[in-house]
């Protein structure tokens, strides 16, 4: 093989905490970015001790580790778009940052967890100011579910016109695009709003599936997008099938675990294998 042809297949990276359950984080990141037909690769920021009942413990890695995984990255791969998840404290998502300036890793994603479904704080309270000052304004693209957008934005979202409103302040802050999920809204359709860089707007709106076997869900939609935007995709176009892609894998359930399950990471695929 010639040095032209090497690193032409799409590459992606997911940099975030683990899922020792195998249901979010980097874990829920790697099986979406395979499933979407691209490779990726892993920046692990922590560590956790988690099942689909909850989060035990978790450990942050040392800078020096984290800085040596971007190091190796960039040294060896052409990676076209990559994602945020779990950062775990102020220092992470700083030294985090500084890495996304040092390297060209292309469009980013900022997923910008804070909770996991059973409750445990997965962001210190102290790194939501260092999440809006250093880390939206490298944002492509930011997903907040309704809970990260309200502490992200100050504001009480309650209504359509709260999220749009959401939107438009985290655009401010430095984001290009905007996703405000509605999953966490109870009501019998979950609708997203996005706005994009260009000032278009719609929203997003699949019917709510009665199951607790949503863990991972944000994970697995901004992995999606991310994917999608190694591929090339317009950023709609990674946001629309990234939405058809988490709705099929929470509608096609698997039965795993005895809390919050995870969801069904193949089953897009299997409907839908000529649009990968």
């Amino acid at each position: 093989m010639t040095e032209e042809m090497i690193n032409t297949f799409p590459q992606t990276l997911t940099i975030a905490g683990t899922d020792s359950g195998g249901g979010a984080g980097v874990m829920a990141d790697l099986k979406t970015m395979q499933e979407r037909h691209v490779f990726s690769t892993a920046v692990i920021v922590a560590v956790t001790a988690q099942n689909t009942l909850g989060v035990q413990d978790f450990m942050a890695m040392p800078k020096q580790l984290i800085d040596e995984q971007f190091a190796s990255l960039a040294d060896d791969f052409a990676i076209k778009a990559c994602k945020t998840g779990m950062l775990a404290d102020a220092e992470h998502v700083h030294i985090v940052v500084e890495n996304l300036r040092k390297y060209d890793f292309g469009p980013v994603t900022v997923d910008p967890v804070m909770i996991a479904k059973g409750g445990a704080a997965l962001l210190a309270d102290d790194a939501i100011e260092t999440v809006k000052t250093e880390l939206l304004p490298l944002a492509t693209i930011v997903t907040p579910n309704l809970p990260e957008a309200e502490r992200l934005t100050g504001m009480t979202i309650k209504t359509a016109a709260d999220m749009r409103a959401s939107a438009v302040k985290l655009r401010d802050l430095g984001a290009l695009n905007v996703v405000i999920k509605g999953g966490h809204n109870g009501s019998d359709e979950v609708s997203d709003f996005v706005l994009l860089a260009d000032g278009a707007e719609f929203w997003l709106s699949a019917p709510r599936v009665d199951t607790i076997r949503t863990h991972g869900t944000g994970d697995t939609l901004s992995s999606c997008i991310t994917a999608e935007l190694a591929k090339g995709a317009s950023v709609e176009a990674a946001i629309r099938t990234a939405k058809d892609y988490v709705e099929a894998a929470i509608r096609n359930t698997i039965q795993v675990g005895h809390g919050h399950g995870p969801l069904n990471h193949w089953a897009y695929g299997e409907a839908h294998h000529d649009s990968l």
